[in-house]
């Protein structure tokens, strides 16, 4: 049997990723037990000490135990905390010398949602994949440098190091978990049970880009509401650069820095999120929203949107037009 700690965290936190893990493996062993089989995990709520957290000003949590007390764990998960990161990862840091020790000894340690700025903050992410919620990339990148932020994927798995996408998509990391521990076929049963999507591996449908505009250089952002007024136009990185008095590749350099994205990215992601949002009300065909947005090669369009959405165009609409659905 495997033994699961649910952190309890100090601060502000999601209490759904909670409460959530903590019912779903129990609900696990319901099932497990329905079907004649021995139960699987053995699920407990761990703080920094016995005190209750109240979330939100509502709900108390209580733990069932602390790190003192607990010596051995198989998994330990973090759940999704909110508020200034700093802070939250100051109230927070006495359990990272834990949260360490429980791996080193070999436990496997997740993260849900933007709990991985917590576990980001242990070190023990360093050099490694994670994710996170997408609105929090840009902020996450600038605290932790050294890990590879992939925020267009909904789980990442790294030597049992698991990070989960944003808000729900913590709920599919619970199945692959339990795909792992137990095995496909109950997998699959909390998929039905929960009326989860399996097997989702990104959140690129559900980014909306809005760019990066919290930084200090002037003439980058002039550029980037250049481009969102004229994303129809045929814009190139040596009309923006002559328009500013600056050399291509000074230029270049600093978008980048300035908003995580070359000058090219940007205007491909403007583009498609204008793309994105007439797809989801509008009657328009695929051809007519690609040039109403400055494609002119279908081909072009196509692969970018996929690339940036995970979704082809026809895809997305289907999805999300509220007059297909209805249809």
């Amino acid at each position: 049997m495997k033994h699961i700690s649910v952190l309890v965290p100090r601060g502000d936190a999601a209490l759904g990723t909670i409460e959530g893990p903590f019912k779903f493996f129990n609900f696990v062993n319901d099932f497990l037990t329905a079907m004649g089989r021995e139960p699987a995990f053995n699920v407990q709520l761990v703080g920094m000490t016995a005190d209750p957290q109240k979330y939100s000003g509502v709900f108390t949590v209580v733990p069932n135990v602390t790190i003192h007390d607990l010596k051995k764990t198989d998994l330990v998960i973090i759940p999704a905390v909110n508020g200034d990161r700093e802070n939250v990862i100051e109230l927070n840091k006495d359990f990272f010398p834990w949260i360490i020790d429980q791996h080193e000894h070999g436990a496997e340690v997740a993260s849900l949602c933007v709990g991985a700025f917590l576990l980001a903050a242990t070190g023990m992410l360093n050099g490694k994949s994670c994710t996170t919620h997408w609105m929090s990339a840009t902020d996450f990148k600038n605290m932790f440098p050294e890990v590879n932020l992939m925020d267009n994927r909904i789980i990442t798995d790294e030597n049992g190091v698991y990070t989960s996408g944003g808000a729900n998509t913590f709920w599919n990391l619970l199945v692959y978990l339990v795909e792992k521990y137990v095995d496909r076929q109950m997998a699959i049963y909390t998929t039905k049970f929960f009326m989860i999507e399996i097997d989702r591996n990104t959140q690129s449908p559900f980014i909306m880009f809005t760019g990066q505009k919290e930084h200090e250089d002037e003439e980058v952002r002039k550029a980037q509401e250049f481009i969102e007024k004229s994303f129809q136009d045929k814009i190139t990185v040596d009309q923006l650069s002559e328009m500013f008095a600056i050399g291509r590749r000074s230029f270049e350099r600093r978008f980048k820095k300035a908003t995580s994205n070359s000058i090219v990215e940007y205007i491909q992601r403007v583009k498609i999120e204008a793309a994105k949002k007439s797809f989801e009300v509008s009657r328009k065909n695929v051809t007519e929203l690609m040039y109403e947005v400055g494609y002119t090669d279908t081909k072009a369009f196509r692969t970018t949107f996929k690339k940036i959405t995970g979704l082809s165009p026809i895809e997305y609409r289907n999805k999300y037009n509220k007059h297909h659905i209805s249809a």
